[in-house]
């Protein structure tokens, strides 16, 4: 059964839950000028590799990544699959970590940094706990509630803008793709796409939607940068951790009964985030469990928690946020790269082995 548009609303509330948080933040950080080439790049990339990601995944209907490695030998799964696996594990330390602390800052800054992480944890295990199906339907119940919330809090959050801090357009020097902060933001160009070879054998869905899903979350990507450069200056949203955040938050309107805007919108991005973070654990789960069949998958998904969760009470402060982030930046840009490549390679193997056998 056709499975569609289960998985292009999650697609586009991943993405969304990491677009709007820090991705604004590593743009404006990374340049002063030409905010746009930088997002433009990140953009390309982001369809270059879900295109050669999905054109592999063709070669291979109703099979995941993991299936596709290891008939391809032990030797090449434990050569990618490992990686990916270090990857989720990574990427949810640093999202659980991270996340609480915004949380913190933004709107519950009396509530103890523990008991945020062990909230978000908690209910992204049970979602694991209950599977793919219980992920996908949670999400398609979220994007109903708060995908017309998040679209109209985008449309007036132009309402304090000026158009003439857009210039300079043009930015001469490209120095901005060393830098740290610009190579962070590949967290939500490449964060997010990895799901979709891993939904096969659950969910059939058509790749011209997913491609379509791509195509609709490129004005976010634009929209979080430059609300945040167009309502304070790039000198002014330069010196704020969550510039669009702080954007929104000056929103005023009269006519509406909630006094702060920022509220809903920040409860909106954490449920899409804990989303993510399940469906990031339950990949996790199911490498794990193809090198462990003899452990049952719930307990592998307490076990991980567990583990998650220790890892981030041992990070003390933002700066080591930073620098996980900087250390998993090879890991990411591997798995972004080697994952898509080395899966169309395997399809494209696979269909001239069949078609030398039909010969």
């Amino acid at each position: 059964m056709d499975k569609s548009l289960c998985v292009v609303l999650m697609y586009i509330l991943i993405h969304l839950g990491l677009i709007f948080f820090l991705y604004p933040g590593n743009i404006i950080e990374s340049t002063d000028a030409g905010h746009w080439i930088p997002i433009s790049i990140g953009v390309s990339i982001h369809f270059i590799v879900i295109f050669l990601y999905m054109k592999g995944l063709s070669y291979f209907p109703n099979e995941d990544i993991i299936t596709i490695f290891l008939r391809a030998g032990k030797g090449i799964a434990i050569v990618f699959l490992v990686p990916v696996a270090l990857y989720f594990l990574v990427i949810n330390i640093i999202t659980i970590r991270a996340y609480s602390e915004v949380v913190t800052i933004v709107f519950l800054s009396k509530t103890p940094l523990w008991a945020v992480m062990a909230l978000l944890l908690s209910i992204s295990s049970y979602l694991t706990i209950k599977g793919v199906e219980a992920i996908f339907r949670t999400g398609v119940l979220l994007a109903l509630l708060f995908l017309p919330l998040i679209f109209f809090i985008l449309v007036v959050s132009f309402q304090n803008v000026d158009w003439y801090y857009v210039y300079p357009i043009w930015n001469k020097q490209f120095s901005f793709i060393t830098k740290p902060s610009y190579l962070n933001s590949f967290f939500a160009v490449g964060g997010g796409f990895l799901f979709l070879g891993f939904v096969q054998p659950f969910f059939s869905y058509q790749r011209k939607k997913i491609l379509l899903a791509a195509i609709v979350i490129i004005p976010c990507f634009f929209i979080s940068v430059y609300i945040p450069i167009l309502t304070f200056g790039q000198a002014t949203a330069s010196k704020f951790l969550l510039p669009f955040v702080m954007a929104i938050d000056g929103i005023n309107l009269n006519w509406l009964m909630f006094d702060r805007v920022t509220m809903f919108f920040l409860m909106s991005l954490i449920t899409f985030i804990m989303l993510f973070i399940s469906l990031v654990l339950w990949k996790m789960v199911r490498i794990v469990h193809t090198c462990i069949p003899s452990i049952k998958p719930h307990y592998l998904v307490i076990a991980l928690s567990g583990l998650i969760y220790i890892i981030c009470l041992s990070i003390p402060n933002w700066n080591d946020i930073e620098r996980l982030f900087i250390w998993n930046t090879f890991l990411r840009f591997y798995v972004m790269s080697a994952v898509p490549i080395s899966i169309l390679y395997l399809g494209i193997r696979s269909r001239k082995e069949r078609q030398n056998g039909t010969v």
